[in-house]
């Protein structure tokens, strides 16, 4: 387990990064849409 950890590291970086920023993006989305709910009221 540790060998691959060390051979792959970089992959588990950019997976661990791509996670965050789908995350950010999809709170940033939802905020979006609750924002414009009550911009219209």
């Amino acid at each position: 387990m540790y060998y691959f950890f060390t051979q792959n590291q970089i992959y588990i970086v950019a997976t661990i990064v791509l996670i965050c920023l789908i995350g950010i993006f999809l709170y940033l989305f939802n905020l979006d849409k609750k924002i414009s709910k009550l911009e219209k009221k």
